[in-house]
């Protein structure tokens, strides 16, 4: 049994399991945001579903951002100023357009051919950006010190 909780905890040091599940809450209210605009842009406003999802995917883009450094990643950030903050924002946005590819690429697959709404797709296009997302951001936007 000892050597089990030894197991679970090098696993959890190793994963980051809590980092992780916050950084997973602060993409879910991000899920809130993408899915809200892109159903006011394209059901209220009328504009073309993918149009819509590049501004709803970019605006939750920077509001994950901001939860991300003020919560999730809080104790990596060791400077605030500026210049520092635009440089971690400026990569969290080029991975994020990574994680834009998957998520568009999918939700245009899954509505196009599979017949899916677009909200159920934008769904699984968000999960599919998710791993990515958390993996790049972790190790290149707010890296762990050398100390």
């Amino acid at each position: 049994m000892k050597s089990l909780r030894e197991f679970y905890k090098l696993v959890d040091e190793k994963l980051e399991t809590k980092r992780f599940l916050k950084f997973c809450m602060v993409g879910l209210s991000g899920v809130g945001v993408n899915l809200g605009l892109l159903w006011i842009l394209t059901d209220h406003f009328g504009i073309y579903y993918l149009v819509s999802a590049v501004f709803s995917v970019e605006t939750s883009i920077l509001t994950n951002f901001t939860l991300n450094e003020l919560w999730t990643f809080s104790d990596r950030v060791t400077n605030r100023s500026t210049r520092p903050l635009l440089g971690r924002l400026t990569k969290f946005n080029l991975i994020s357009a990574g994680g834009l590819v998957i998520n568009i690429t999918i939700l245009w697959a899954f509505t196009e051919f599979l017949g899916f709404y677009y909200l159920i797709s934008a769904l699984f296009g968000i999960a599919g950006a998710t791993l990515w997302n958390y993996f790049a951001n972790a190790s290149v936007t707010w890296k762990k010190s050398a100390s």
